[in-house]
């Protein structure tokens, strides 16, 4: 098969190589998937340049954890209603060192769901990490019906599934986005109110709930924890899947008058049930109409460092993907 992968970490240029590997044979309870869009997420940029410091985890990776195609082939144990069906996947590269980049993947049954009728291919490698973190993101503190949700970055890939999971779970949804060309984006998938950030942010927020905000999904804990902090309410909770900084200073008083919640989400160790949940989640709002992921860029395997690029330095709005041909 055609595959691209590395052998050490660094930029994108100096260590991905796209060229022939041996087909992946699917063992008991695993399928191959005949993959035809692999999605790049900044986590695989990252795991690619060693950004986390953990070194290289196996002697050679096919990078990223997204994709979609059709199952052309089942393990032992696995039903063989399976094969020919269109399907996404996640979690292909999550402590697994063969990921979409390649022709197939092989990954446990557990890890690959139904692709909806009349939903792109495209579309479905769009859904993986982003759509689980935003999933757990909106339900880790519990329900949100009826609440008022914040999404601090509601125009990224994260923030603009999380405003439609909200928006879907009964919420009433304020995002936050930092251009005004973004603020259709929020608006498309279902927030109620788009705030620019910047000056006053907190105190345009409480001008539209002055009760509070019950539960905010965060982008950037560093950069927004004071104005977080500033509009949340007793037992108000904040899950938060990303930082402007690894190290931020944090209000801890403030937060402990108001008894807040805080979570921290990261997408690979979700509980198995939750990601479960999350899967139905996406589907059903594919089904119902919506319309997913703006995608900015569609890329070639053979290009693949240029993805990565795309990714680390976006030259327009939207998801990066890698066609595999």
């Amino acid at each position: 098969m055609k595959a691209a992968w590395y052998e050490k970490q660094g930029a994108a240029r100096d260590v991905l190589v796209v060229g022939e590997m041996d087909d992946p044979q699917p063992r008991a309870g695993e399928v191959r998937i005949r993959v035809v869009f692999s999605g790049v997420n900044p986590g695989d940029v990252k795991k690619r340049e060693d950004a986390f410091g953990v070194g290289m985890p196996y002697p050679r990776v096919i990078p990223h954890s997204d994709g979609s195609g059709t199952v052309d082939a089942v393990g032992e144990g696995v039903s063989r209603g399976w094969v020919g069906r269109r399907v996404w996947c996640f979690g292909a590269q999550s402590y697994r060192p063969f990921g979409t980049a390649a022709q197939y993947t092989v990954v446990p049954l557990g890890l690959v769901v139904p692709l909806p009728e009349g939903v792109p291919l495209e579309q479905g490698a769009c859904l993986g990490i982003p759509g689980i973190t935003a999933h757990r993101a909106v339900h880790v503190a519990g329900s949100v019906k009826g609440q008022t949700v914040l999404v601090q970055g509601g125009a990224g890939a994260v923030g603009a599934c999380a405003v439609q999971l909200a928006h879907r779970a009964g919420a009433r949804v304020i995002a936050t986005c930092r251009a005004e060309s973004d603020k259709q984006i929020a608006s498309r998938a279902g927030a109620d109110e788009v705030l620019l950030t910047g000056e006053d942010l907190a105190e345009r927020i409480r001008a539209l709930a002055p009760d509070g905000v019950h539960h905010i999904v965060e982008v950037a804990f560093g950069a927004n924890i004071k104005t977080d902090t500033a509009i949340l309410p007793q037992g108000g909770s904040i899950a938060t899947y990303a930082t402007n900084t690894p190290m931020p200073e944090t209000p801890v008083w403030q937060l402990v008058f108001v008894n807040a919640r805080l979570f921290f989400v990261g997408s690979d160790d979700v509980p198995e049930e939750a990601k479960i949940d999350a899967s139905r989640a996406l589907n059903h709002a594919l089904e119902a109409g919506w319309l997913g992921f703006d995608i900015g860029e569609i890329v070639p395997l053979e290009q693949i460092a240029r993805a990565h690029e795309l990714v680390e330095h976006p030259a327009k709005p939207g998801r990066v993907i890698v066609a595999i041909t």
